[in-house]
């Protein structure tokens, strides 16, 4: 199945959870969250759902309160556009579908969601609540700064992929129309192999294995 649609290109947590980990969130929506009751009870049953919902999924992913912590910081930001029925919005509609470029309010909306889930992510991969909360208090007073090397190498990269998932959100195949010569195809192919060939040199811990 179709794991991942472009997450952080939603407009909301809900919009999110519909596009991240598809197979996960799905198991845990048929297999607990129905069982439970889901929305066909009280209000106040249906929220203490999603909270479960949420602190399991992250309690899934290690024995530590770091993700305990992740899984209740997704539930609060859930619940307001839950308790609203905001989080079945945009079930069907892409952002910016048909448009180069999403309106003010689509950017507004879709900036807001990519910023509260990467400030949760602090939680996901601290080793500590403590470590999670010094680095947050380190982005506002400024004592936290990323390295001049990503800066200066990896800025133009960055723009580059944003670029081809942005182009490929209401299609993947979509960017390719842009490449369709058959060497600029594989002038990518060569370059894409370059970059994981170089990667090797400096690898990194995937974080699953931690798990």
């Amino acid at each position: 199945m179709s794991n991942f649609r472009f997450p952080y290109f939603s407009r909301n947590i809900g919009e999110f959870w519909r596009r991240w980990h598809i197979s996960l969130s799905t198991w845990f929506r048929d297999y607990l969250y129905i069982p439970l009751g889901g929305s066909r009870v009280s209000k106040s049953k249906a929220i203490r759902n999603v909270f479960i919902i949420f602190l399991v999924s992250g309690f899934w992913h290690g024995a530590n309160w770091t993700f305990i912590a992740w899984g209740g910081i997704h539930a609060m930001l859930f619940v307001p556009s839950f308790i609203s029925g905001n989080n079945r919005k945009h079930l069907s509609k892409t952002i910016a579908e048909g448009q180069l470029f999403p309106s003010l309010r689509e950017l507004g909306a879709l900036l807001y969601t990519f910023i509260v889930v990467t400030l949760a992510w602090v939680f996901f991969r601290a080793d500590s609540i403590q470590d999670a909360l010094n680095y947050l208090s380190g982005m506002i007073t400024g004592e936290w700064k990323a390295p001049v090397r990503f800066a200066t190498s990896s800025t133009l990269l960055v723009l580059f992929l944003f670029v081809m998932e942005w182009l490929g959100r209401t299609n993947e195949r979509a960017p390719f129309r842009f490449i369709s010569r058959r060497w600029m195809r594989w002038g990518l192919y060569c370059l894409l192999g370059w970059l994981v060939l170089k990667g090797l040199y400096n690898p990194s811990n995937f974080i699953y294995f931690q798990f």
